[in-house]
C-alpha cells in the first residue's frame, strides 16, 4: 500500500516529490486509463537520463487531483526537491503520485504560465533558474506594490482590526522556529494576503500573490535565524500598525522587502 510522505514538523499537507522510476510503456500503473492525445511538446514522455529524487511514494486523494498535484509541485520548488535546471517528465511524476500523467502535466503547464518551468519537447519540463538579479527585481516589484498600500492602511484601518491578523503573524513565528521553508513560505503568503485584503482590492491581491509566490523559489537559504528574523518583522509591523505609528511602519516595510531580496 502506498504511503503518504511525512514532512518536517509544521510542514504543509502537500506531498513531497518522491523518487522517480520509468513507468511501463504506454500505461499508467494500477490499470489507470491511458492519457488522451496531447501534442508532443507538452507530453514529456521520455524519461531517460533523469536523476531520481529521494523519498518514498506519495499518495494523493482522487478529488481535486490537479490542485493537490499543483500544491505538491509548488512545495517541491520551495523546498528544492525540484531542482533548477533539471528536467522532469509528467508520466514518471504521475506514477510516483499514483495518478495518471494528465493532472501532473496540467499542473506543470500552470507552473509554466507562472514562470517556474519551461516545456522541453519530447522530454518534459525543466525547472527554471532564477538568479540574484531576478529575485532582487521581484522584491522591488513587491515593495512598489505593497508598501504604498500598507502605508495607506496604516492611516485608515481602525486599530482593533489589526488584532485579527495576529494569529497569522504568530503562525509565521512558529513556522520559522521549526525551520521548514515550505511551511514558512505558506504562512508568509497567508499573512501578506490577509494584510493586503484589508485594501478591498481583489486585483491587487491576485497580482501580489503571483509575485510573492514567484519570489519564493528557488528558496533563499537564509536558515532558521533568517526566517525567525523575518517573522519577527511581521509581529513588529502589527504592533506599529495598531499604534498608528506611520513612521515606524514605513521603516519596517522598507526593511522587510529589502531583506526579501
Amino acid at each position: 500500500m502506498k504511503q503518504g510522505v511525512q514532512g518536517p514538523p509544521g510542514a504543509p499537507a502537500a506531498a513531497r516529490i518522491p523518487g522517480q522510476q520509468r513507468p511501463a510503456a504506454g500505461a499508467v500503473p494500477g490499470g489507470r486509463e491511458r492519457d488522451a492525445a496531447v501534442p508532443g511538446a507538452a507530453r514529456g514522455e521520455h524519461t531517460h537520463g533523469e536523476r531520481p529524487i529521494p523519498g518514498p511514494r506519495a499518495a494523493v486523494q482522487r478529488s481535486s487531483v490537479r490542485g493537490q498535484i499543483l500544491d505538491a509541485l509548488r512545495t517541491a520548488l520551495v523546498t528544492g526537491d525540484l531542482k533548477p535546471g533539471e528536467v522532469y517528465s509528467a508520466p514518471v511524476l504521475g506514477e510516483r503520485f499514483g495518478v495518471s500523467a494528465t493532472p501532473v502535466r496540467e499542473a506543470m503547464q500552470q507552473l509554466a504560465l507562472e514562470g517556474a518551468v519551461e516545456v522541453v519537447p519530447n522530454r518534459g519540463f525543466r525547472v527554471l533558474q532564477r538568479g540574484a538579479r531576478e529575485l532582487a527585481e521581484l522584491a522591488e516589484v513587491r515593495a512598489l506594490i505593497e508598501v504604498p498600500v500598507v502605508l495607506r492602511l496604516a492611516r485608515t484601518v481602525p486599530a482593533e482590526r489589526w488584532a485579527d491578523l495576529r494569529p497569522l503573524a504568530e503562525e509565521t513565528v512558529r513556522a520559522a522556529a521549526v525551520g521548514c521553508p515550505a511551511a514558512y513560505a505558506e504562512s508568509d503568503r497567508a499573512f501578506h494576503r490577509a494584510l493586503l485584503a484589508l485594501s478591498g482590492n481583489e486585483q491587487l491581491l491576485r497580482i501580489a500573490e503571483d509575485i510573492h509566490r514567484r519570489s519564493q523559489w528557488p528558496p533563499v537559504r537564509r536558515g532558521r535565524a533568517g526566517l525567525v528574523a523575518d517573522a519577527a518583522e511581521h509581529m513588529a509591523l502589527l504592533d506599529a500598525l495598531a499604534a498608528g505609528d506611520v513612521g515606524v511602519v514605513r521603516g519596517l516595510v522598507g526593511e522587510h522587502f529589502a531583506g526579501a531580496s
